[in-house]
């Protein structure tokens, strides 16, 4: 990782279809910078642009993209950069390399967390309710649809978890019918949400969503929960024959 303090920024601008070595000239440099240890570097493709030759390059008409302008940049200490400039100045023989002074203020990476060992599946049975909502797509609570403010309503109630799904064709109480039109034109599709929990939370639950629901419908059914988790493998106990430390 960079230190903080004074570094370097190394811009590199070249033609897309600079050729090194049978392949493109910036996937070497990437390349040759990764081998090398840089902290990161970074190729970027323009839309458009013209260089020396005074030749305007863009992505608008096929004829112009040859040679579109690509920028491979990335940051290093001084000394990283003087090592690395004899065979930059070797490798890019059409183009330009620019360096400039900058600071690094901050460099963060988070840590790659190993993931545990996982044991046998493990099964747990038990009863609870299964409640059901239903709504159209269309409907508001307070500017943002309704089906997305239950659903945080019910992660602020500690509720296990809830799936929203998403009508294709049906009618409602009025006997209106909600389809899918053409050009997939969505017209108040159905929307349900179902959430399985104990009876406790859910009837706690059912309270707070129908003071959001104007028109709708709330179903509870008895369900029986089978659920299957990954049970963690069991931590050998040091052996107590072994000296202590």
């Amino acid at each position: 990782m960079l230190p903080k303090g004074p570094a370097k920024k190394v811009t590199i601008f070249l033609n897309e279809d600079t050729q090194h070595h049978m392949g493109p000239l910036y996937e070497s440099l990437l390349t040759f910078l990764m081998h090398k240890g840089v902290a990161g570097a970074t190729a970027s493709r323009a839309m458009a642009g013209f260089g020396g030759h005074h030749q305007m390059h863009t992505t608008k008409i096929e004829l112009l993209t040859q040679h579109l302008p690509i920028r491979v940049e990335f940051i290093e200490t001084a000394e990283k950069v003087e090592e690395l400039l004899p065979t930059l100045y070797d490798m890019v023989t059409d183009g330009l390399i620019e360096v400039q002074d900058t600071v690094i203020v901050k460099a963060a990476m988070k840590e790659k967390h190993k993931a545990e060992p996982k044991g046998p599946h493990e099964e747990k049975r038990g009863t609870g309710k299964l409640m059901r909502i239903f709504m159209g797509e269309g409907d508001r609570w307070h500017g943002e649809p309704l089906h997305d403010a239950i659903v945080k309503r019910l992660r602020m109630m500690d509720i296990a978890g809830a799936t929203v799904y998403r009508g294709i064709l049906g009618y409602g109480a009025k006997g209106h019918k909600h389809e899918q039109g053409f050009l997939h034109m969505a017209h108040n599709l159905p929307v349900m949400v179902a959430v399985v929990d104990t009876e406790e939370k859910l009837l706690k639950a059912t309270e707070a969503v129908e003071e959001m629901l104007e028109e709708g419908l709330i179903v509870l059914s008895d369900v029986d929960i089978i659920r299957l988790v990954h049970s963690r493998p069991a931590i050998e106990a040091p052996d107590a024959r072994a000296p202590a430390k």
